[in-house]
């Protein structure tokens, strides 16, 4: 009877090589120089090449105590930027030998369960937006090696800290807005204890307070486009002078607007100039379409997995916020006549 085929072993490849299960393993390791001779090594590589032998790296990472994945926590799947985000992420992981595992935290903020029977003994570390960061404790996640998305670098839990300049694009926004004549402000804003948040609402009220004759109302709203609608219509419509400018934390606070706007009976940009922030599909997708600040979700993802990867291999990750860009499109102009 003919014997079944099975896969080689490291110790076929040693009695192919003449060698070692030990010289076997420094080879296939990178780790051979100065132990075994170069003849040798290729000698070793030779005889796995012909058997087509591949490395259990799986038992081998169990045996470094590795496993090659990372979490990646964010806070829902809801929008495209996250999913931007997985991409970019996942795309630098993967040409590093790792996984990505995502995780998004329940009801998109807030604490999540464990996804697994300890997040400890399953990953080599975690990326996570500081929307989500409230899941951290729950899974363990911050007593792993952590890079924080979206985070104040001066009191972030990670070990390192990436983040796009929104400060740069709330100023873009400001001085756009500013520059066309609006004075009267409203700030639709996202209705999420974050410090992405309140760098925008910090922002846009030292950019728009710096200039005499400005006023900015507030009128916080949750993060769905009914939702900021419903917000967003009780604001345009309260008593006194009305805004001519809204500011929206992100796209779909601005497309609640323009709802808002259509039952109040009053035109983009005529009555009333609109502008968001991400710039999503959903920007381009509405009439006129939406003037708003380009994050690249994607370089964003990147960016995190590189730095993660750095504090990995005990490399100080690269410093600087990654650049935006205002996009202006048909949804502002000059404020209209009283």
């Amino acid at each position: 009877m003919a014997r079944a085929s099975t896969r080689p072993t490291s110790r076929d490849v040693a009695e192919a090589a003449g060698v070692s299960q030990a010289a076997v393993s420094l080879v296939l390791g990178e780790k051979w120089r100065g132990r075994v001779s170069a003849a040798t090594a290729e000698r070793v590589r030779e005889a796995a090449r012909t058997l087509g032998y591949r490395p259990n790296l799986a038992a081998r990472n169990l045996r470094l105590g590795r496993t090659r994945t990372v979490l990646l926590v964010v806070p829902a799947l809801t929008t495209e930027f996250f999913a931007g985000v997985y991409t970019g992420a996942a795309r630098v992981a993967a040409a590093h030998g790792f996984g990505v595992v995502l995780y998004p935290s329940p009801e998109g903020i807030g604490p999540a369960r464990d996804p697994f029977a300890s997040a400890q003994a399953a990953l080599d570390g975690v990326l996570a937006s500081s929307m989500a960061a409230d899941a951290l404790s729950a899974i363990r996640g911050d007593q792993l090696p952590l890079v924080m998305l979206d985070s104040d670098p001066d009191g972030s839990l990670g070990a390192a800290t990436v983040n796009l300049d929104i400060t740069d694009g709330v100023r873009q926004v400001a001085e756009h807005l500013l520059g066309l004549g609006h004075r009267r402000f409203l700030h639709l804003a996202a209705d999420v204890a974050s410090w992405t948040f309140e760098i925008r609402a910090r922002e846009l009220a030292a950019r728009v307070g710096a200039v005499p004759g400005t006023t900015v109302r507030t009128a916080p709203a949750p993060i769905s486009i009914e939702g900021a609608r419903a917000a967003a219509e009780a604001a345009l419509a309260a008593p006194g002078a009305r805004p001519t400018a809204v500011v929206c934390d992100d796209d779909k606070l601005a497309a609640g607007v323009y709802k808002a706007a259509r039952r109040l009976g009053l035109r983009i940009p005529d009555d009333l100039s609109v502008t968001g922030l991400d710039d999503l599909a959903l920007a381009t997708a509405i009439d006129p379409e939406l003037t708003t600040v380009r994050l690249d979700a994607e370089l964003f993802g990147e960016r995190g997995m590189q730095a993660l990867l750095a504090v990995l291999e005990g490399r100080t990750p690269a410093r600087g916020d990654i650049p935006v860009e205002l996009v202006v499109r048909g949804s502002t102009a000059p404020p209209g006549a009283p």
